[in-house]
This record gives structure tokens, sequence and C-alpha cells, in this order.
């Protein structure tokens, strides 16, 4: 097992079909223990208790600086130290440049990109006491390539600032023992896509993928477990792409 007697915390990880709980489920298939934070407490404490024993749901809205102290406060109470830090917790709005509301870019960054600040400040401190952490945070291949199926201009612009954040804090934090690192999936089948693609839409998709699919959940989950472990020992400041080839770039 690759992450036995290892403490992960994984935000925006209730969703029934989303990337964070499959990330719960293969950490835990791997020997975490498991923090599932998210917004409702009923749907963490949901998610934890179907993942077994030795895990906690935590409620946390990423976006207030304090609720995301307190979310790091009760998990290294609860399980005595952090080793990874999944970032996450993410939403989208699929929208044209003029359609965007400062209301509604506050949202995007506030959850995206902010939220990776804060959570992260939440638990550095704690890492560094330890001269140990890996965290991963969720980027988006819309980042890379200027806009995906989905997401509006103010997402990629989110998803761009969490490759840039992470690779910063991985430049700074890396003397601590900490390593940063950034997954971007392209087009997965999750809450998110859930029934939105119609059979044309998917079909012109897939016309533009190698692979000649989109991807799922649990591929994503796969490379966080990479990042989470010590198999990636010696990585820091990466963006990891898991889109079946549909960004393929130096």
């Amino acid at each position: 097992m690759l992450l036995e007697n290892k403490t992960a915390v994984i935000s925006g990880a209730a969703s029934p079909r989303g990337i964070g709980l499959a990330t719960a489920r293969l950490f835990a298939q791997h020997g975490a223990h498991v923090v599932i934070i998210d917004l409702d407490i009923d749907a963490s404490t949901q998610a934890a208790r179907e993942l077994g024993d030795g895990h906690i749901g935590i409620a946390c809205d990423v976006a207030d600086p304090d609720a995301c102290e307190r979310a790091a406060s009760r998990a290294i109470q609860a399980f005595g130290g952090v080793d990874i830090l999944i970032n996450n917790a993410g939403i989208t709005q699929s929208v044209k440049t003029m359609d965007i509301d400062q209301d509604s870019w506050n949202l995007i960054l506030d959850v995206n990109l902010r939220g990776v600040l804060n959570l992260s400040q939440a638990f550095i401190p704690h890492m560094r006491s330890r001269q140990s952490g890996s965290i991963a945070c969720m980027s988006s291949v819309s980042a890379q390539r200027g806009g995906g199926v989905f997401g509006g201009p103010h997402y990629s612009a989110a998803k761009a600032g969490v490759i840039g954040l992470a690779k910063a804090m991985a430049r700074e934090l890396g003397p601590d023992g900490i390593r940063v690192n950034c997954v971007a999936p392209g087009l997965i089948q999750t809450d998110i896509t859930g029934d939105k693609l119609s059979a044309e839409m998917r079909a012109e998709i897939i016309k533009g993928i190698p692979m000649n699919r989109l991807g799922n959940a649990d591929e994503v989950a796969k490379a966080f477990l990479f990042l989470g472990s010590d198999l990636s020992s010696y990585t820091t400041g990466a963006v990891i792409d898991v889109n079946g080839g549909m960004l393929i770039h130096a």
C-alpha cells in the first residue's frame, strides 16, 4: 500500500461522481486516513463513512480563511498529523467574456484559486514543523489551452492561477521538505459534466482526443495518488496532464 500510516486531506470530496471522492476512495484503499472536506457537513460525513473506519468528514468553505484554519486544526488533532493535502475543491460556470459580472468573477476565483491559497496556508505551518508534506492542486486543461467545454474565461484564469501559485509554492517550500504539484485533467465524466453533453457534442469532442474517449474520475485519482505517495519523492513544481492527449504540448 502506497499511503500506509499517512493522513490525507481532500477538499471538495463529497460529490458522488466527483474526482475528489474517487481520490478519497483510492487513498483509503492504499492505507491512508482520509479527511473529506466539503461545504456540506452531512455529505462530508456520509462520504467518509462510506470509506470505512478511520476517516472523517469536515465542513469547510475553502473561500473562508478562518474556516480553513478550523478544518486544519481538527484534521491535525484527529490524526496527530497531516501528510498530504489535495486542493480539489472547485466550481465552474459556462459564460462568455462579456457575460462575466463581478460577482461571478469573484465566486469562481474565490473557490478555485483563493481556496487553494487558504487551505494551503492552513496546513503549511504544520508541514513545515515536520519538514515533510505533499500538496497537490487541481488545475485544468482549460488553463493551458485557453478555455474548455464547460468553463468560462474566468475559470481558465483561475485554473491558470493555480498552476502559477503551485509552482511558486514549490520553489518556496522545497527547502522545508514540502512538495507542491498540479494535476490538469481534460474532459472527465463527473457531476460537473453530468448529462450536459449531447451525443453530438461528445462525438465532436472525442474527435480531438487521441485516446478516443473521455476520461473518468479514477484516472485522475491515480495521478493524485502518485503525487501524494513517495513514488513522486523528487517531483515538485510539476503539472501532470490527464487529458487523453486532448492537449499535447512541450
